[in-house]
């Protein structure tokens, strides 16, 4: 089979689509061919080296597929099951790959292989930030940045209907629109509002309890200016650059802030906690309450263009690739 390797770090030219031999499954394991793998933020920090891993190495973390071959020790799973999975191991750039059955899940007739593979990494990551990292309460107010990305768009939405009120910002009217149509009572369009003072506005003074803000660096200080006393930021991605430095003094001068750098892996290391993420975020798909907006569509071969196009922000909701 062939699959997506590096062996050096850097930009999306440092991509390989190599022939890999792929030997039978291990114990616990099964072979899982693909049949659509996600695209996602973090996928970027490995190419590039943000996040170190060793060399050489594949990239993905999350796809769908069907069972082809089925290990020694493997109960629950057989040849010609739908599955998912969205915590890796990394790796997912691939026609096929051997993987532990301890992370699969079975998917649903109603939840397609695309849909899987589009929703698992940034659904969990969803479901855990709004239920676990800060548990949102029906009737507060929240802020998502980048409302109109991949993980925002569900986040929007997961918020929605649980009964709150979501502000998201993003960078053009476009990007407001889709905003808009998943969850988003406003929106603020930051390349021509001040996101803080808008947040303002928008709660009579008061500001937001919590802010989820996956973009990093550029919007550290509206994240902070936006919450209300004792409030919680939610820092959870780097897409503009990692924050490097933060003045704790600013915390205690604009309210006894609290600030947090939560990870998926940290929420779903437990079997037990995986289990229960991972089923929270099917029903909510299975429901209709949260749909998943696949949006651009890629080769597994084009991934490098893939990996441009989300680092250019040309992208909205969902991207998956296609072996």
């Amino acid at each position: 089979m062939k699959a997506i390797r590096i062996s050096a770090t850097g930009s999306p030219d440092v991509m390989q689509w190599e022939e890999v031999k792929l030997t039978p499954p291990g114990t616990g394991e099964v072979r899982l061919r693909h049949t659509a793998v996600g695209l996602n933020y973090i996928d970027t920090y490995h190419r590039s080296g943000l996040y170190a891993l060793p060399l050489p190495m594949g990239l993905g973390l999350e796809a769908a597929g069907v069972i082809e071959a089925v290990g020694e020790g493997v109960k629950g799973f057989k040849v010609g099951n739908r599955v998912a999975y969205g915590t890796g191991p990394i790796g997912a750039y691939a026609e096929a790959r051997n993987i532990a059955v301890r992370r699969l899940v079975k998917l649903p007739k109603a939840i397609s292989d695309e849909t899987a593979a589009a929703m698992m990494l940034k659904g969990m990551t969803a479901r855990y930030l709004l239920r676990a990292t800060y548990r949102v309460k029906r009737g507060e107010t929240i802020l998502v940045h980048a409302a109109a990305g991949g993980v925002g768009l569900i986040l929007c939405q997961w918020a929605k209907a649980l009964g709150v009120k979501v502000i998201g910002t993003v960078g053009s009217d476009d990007k407001a629109k889709l905003a808009k149509a998943h969850g988003c009572a406003h929106v603020i369009n930051y390349s021509r509002e001040n996101t803080a003072q808008r947040v303002r506005e928008l709660t009579g003074g008061a500001g937001v309890p919590v802010v989820y803000d996956g973009v990093g660096q550029a919007t550290l200080m509206s994240s902070l200016d936006a919450l209300k006393p004792r409030g919680l930021l939610v820092s959870f991605g780097n897409a503009s650059g990692p924050i490097r430095s933060l003045d704790l003094g600013l915390l205690s001068a604009k309210g006894s802030l609290y600030v947090t750098r939560p990870a998926l892996m940290s929420y779903t290391a437990d079997d037990d906690e995986f289990a229960e993420t991972a089923e929270d975020l099917i029903t909510m798909v299975s429901s209709g309450k949260v749909v998943i907006p696949v949006n651009q569509r890629y080769a597994l071969r084009d991934a490098a263009q893939a990996h441009r196009d989300l680092e250019g922000r040309r992208t909205t909701g969902s991207s998956v690739l296609i072996p």
